[in-house]
């Protein structure tokens, strides 16, 4: 492990035993944190009171920009989504996503005409299929196969510096 690598790591713990402690002492701290559901609520709250606990081991703040690193780039702005076309044939499409806290409006499906395989490369994310009775949670490195008209829904991405995504979609059929 690189020295900056440990630096970021020991500062992130001292951040978590600080927190710890404040929630230790304060009972409302500790009843908020025990109403959180997720990661990203324990992330804010925690930003709330001045730590910064939400990046992931071997994050970059901001990588180094430029066309061919795919976590490259500034976040979008809150509740949005920026895509940026990879590559495009006449059967496929290749897209970088980055969602920033952003999830589909209530009761919004997609119904798409194409297959879509996805990737998370940064981030976490929950996607609701309308034919499963629990919502997925998604993690960098968890990937999805969508058939074409399967509904899905997009639930919720993290917070700056966002959800990263790599889709593929496809109008050749495809075994299941």
């Amino acid at each position: 492990m690189a020295e900056a690598q440990l630096q970021q790591f020991l500062e992130k713990v001292r951040q978590l035993q600080a927190f710890v402690a404040l929630s230790e002492a304060d009972p409302a701290l500790r009843q908020a944190l025990r109403d959180c559901n997720d990661h990203h609520q324990v992330v804010s709250l925690a930003r709330r009171c001045g730590f910064e606990i939400g990046r992931r081991w071997g994050e970059q703040e901001n990588p180094a920009a430029g066309d061919d690193n795919l976590l490259a780039g500034s976040c979008p702005a809150a509740g949005t989504e920026e895509t940026r076309l990879l590559l495009e044939g006449p059967d496929l499409r290749l897209e970088r996503i980055h969602s920033c806290d952003y999830a589909n409006p209530d009761h919004f499906w997609y119904d798409q005409e194409e297959h879509e395989w996805v990737v998370l490369l940064r981030g976490s994310a929950t996607v609701r299929f309308a034919d499963e009775p629990e919502a997925r949670q998604l993690t960098a490195g968890d990937s999805l196969w969508i058939s074409a008209h399967r509904a899905h829904r997009l639930e919720r991405t993290d917070p700056a510096p966002g959800s990263v995504w790599l889709a593929l979609f496809s109008k050749a059929a495809c075994a299941d």
